[in-house]
């Protein structure tokens, strides 16, 4: 009797069949780790974001069509909170001051970041080496660090009219006539917020900017610089080209945030006076928790967030058509 010849690939075969099974679930194999087990690892993050932003954005969106004061049950009122927002003065008030919070927080920012987020990294980074850049750049950003509230506060502390620091200046150098209540005078207030804002908000795109231009290459700024472009020209035709991306993020998270602003209004002037600060995100919890009209505010804040989804849809656009041209060169 012939003893048949070992099978050469048979422990080859076990092992392809036993994964086989595995991936099919058979067997031994892990049914839950099978296919698309990926999936599971999804499930925490999908029940946290159901939780604390789906579930509150569809409650939200619903008590905008309904009469509620926070007591009793909402009572459906339909299209009323809107028909009232529409013709609301104050609301549109609000969004008149968002332009101006975008201009404190968006555009002042960013091209004050790209200055000299370029000046440190081309000049003073070269000159006095990247130590001193990047503790500078520390400097710029330490505004970011502090909560927003905190901020406001001890500028509120500078701005006070009877013993603020601004106006003790102001006496001390003999410019006392331009001394004024700074967060109390319709005229000035708006504006002493912008200021305080643009103080919070320029180190964001200074490290922003700085980081994307670890990536640039040295030598083109030193090619630029042999063939006698001046420090303007080298950001002109190299900075600004090879961190266009990074401007587009910054310009998108900083008007989002500029839409949304509250804490420094909040802290500084409560959206006076004579409403003058207001903004959509202060003036929606004035309703929610001043005025216990509750089905108003949703309809503010709803507005709000619909204001806030279509500009970032128009940012991504042309983030997306910029990079388009930019490879059909």
């Amino acid at each position: 009797m012939q003893t048949p010849a070992p099978d050469a690939q048979g422990p080859t075969r076990a092992i392809v069949t036993a994964g086989a099974a595995r991936r099919r679930g058979d067997g031994h194999g892990m049914p839950f780790l099978s296919g698309g087990s990926y999936w599971w690892y999804l499930v925490p993050g999908l029940a946290l974001l159901t939780i604390i932003i789906l579930v509150p954005l569809v409650w939200n969106v619903y008590l905008s069509f309904t009469d509620y004061r926070g007591i009793i049950a909402p009572r459906w009122t339909g299209l009323d909170n809107w028909t009232r927002l529409f013709q609301d003065e104050r609301f549109w008030l609000s969004f008149r001051n968002s332009v101006a919070m975008i201009l404190a927080m968006v555009i002042v920012p960013t091209l004050l970041g790209l200055v000299v987020a370029a000046a440190l990294f081309d000049v003073i980074g070269r000159k006095f080496g990247g130590r001193t850049a990047s503790f500078l750049r520390a400097t710029y950003y330490l505004p970011q660090i502090l909560p927003s509230v905190i901020a406001a506060i001890v500028i509120g502390w500078i701005l006070r009219p009877e013993n603020g620091a601004l106006n003790t200046i102001l006496q001390a150098v003999g410019l006392g006539g331009l001394a004024g209540s700074w967060l109390g005078d319709p005229q000035t207030a708006l504006g002493s917020i912008m200021v305080v804002l643009v103080w919070i908000q320029i180190g964001y795109p200074v490290v922003i900017f700085m980081a994307a231009l670890e990536r640039v290459d040295p030598e083109l700024y030193e090619a630029a610089e042999i063939d006698g472009a001046g420090w303007f020209r080298r950001f002109a035709a190299i900075t600004l080209p090879m961190i266009r991306p990074e401007v587009f993020v910054v310009a998108l998270t900083c008007t989002i945030a500029a839409l949304k602003v509250f804490g420094p209004v909040y802290a500084l002037t409560g959206g006076g006076p004579n409403f003058a600060t207001i903004v959509p995100s202060y003036y929606s919890y004035s309703q929610f928790f001043q005025s216990q009209q509750v089905g108003y505010g949703a309809a503010i804040a709803t507005a709000l967030t619909v204001v806030i989804v279509v500009v970032s849809v128009l940012f991504v656009w042309a983030q997306n058509r910029a990079e388009r041209k930019e490879s059909e060169r």
